[in-house]
């Protein structure tokens, strides 16, 4: 893993350098979605990817989100309500991956279902320095609360139901009963998660520090065949 972050953060630095998309949160996240040159199995440079340490079967991958937190996240953006910036803020902007909000109401449909989400610093970074946020035992608080609200519709049908109210209730839930935890991260470690897990990023804390733009990230969130097989399977 420690070769795999020496060899993509060169790449990676070089996708921030030359940025094809603005810096969000008043330009302190950079989004990063498809900049790394990596290929189809993980490949960066001459370093294969390290399937058997992270403990994941090897799949066809696309190009890694490089995720760039700088010190001052969040601020205010004239891209984000008040309440969206207040939500990032308070609550680390948590969400679930691979729903996608729709029009001006922000209606959610499961789009992309992802097969599960790794993500691997590129960079040393303070645990203060924005780190990712997870919420213990999550992913089956929105499991049970999407399937009930599926309940009568065929499986082939269920990307194309409005699921914001059960996924709002869900995620309230998760607030009240699951454990916060910050996942900080340095190169040569990954985090797995869940593609169920509610996650976020924290504020940047006051005096943390990281080398060279922030803390950076690479992500990889394969999708999987279906929106059953990504609710039902484990």
């Amino acid at each position: 893993m420690a070769a795999w972050a020496r060899a993509a953060a060169p790449l990676a630095e070089a996708a921030v350098a030359t940025p094809a998309e603005p810096w969000r949160c008043g330009g302190t996240w950079f989004v990063g979605l498809d900049a790394l040159d990596n290929d189809t199995r993980g490949t960066v440079g001459a370093t294969d990817f390290p399937w058997d340490e992270v403990g994941l079967a090897p799949t066809a991958l696309h190009r890694a989100q490089v995720s760039v937190v700088r010190p001052g996240y969040p601020q205010p953006s004239p891209d984000e309500t008040e309440a969206g910036f207040r939500f990032r803020l308070n609550r680390d902007s948590a969400h679930l991956d691979g729903l996608i909000a729709e029009g001006p109401e922000k209606r959610r449909r499961v789009v992309e279902p992802h097969r599960w989400i790794i993500g691997l610093p590129l960079n040393a970074a303070d645990a203060g320095a924005s780190p990712l946020v997870v919420w213990e035992g999550s992913h089956e608080i929105m499991r049970a609360g999407l399937l009930a609200a599926l309940q009568g519709v065929p499986e082939a049908d269920w990307g194309a139901v409005d699921i914001t109210e059960a996924y709002q209730k869900a995620r309230k839930r998760v607030f009240a009963e699951c454990a916060r935890v910050e996942l900080p991260g340095v190169p040569g470690e990954a985090v797995v998660l869940h593609r169920l897990l509610v996650h976020g990023v924290a504020p940047w804390a006051k005096g943390a520090r990281a080398a060279g733009e922030g803390r950076m990230v690479a992500y990889f969130r394969p999708v999987m065949g279906s929106v059953g097989a990504w609710l039902l399977a484990p």
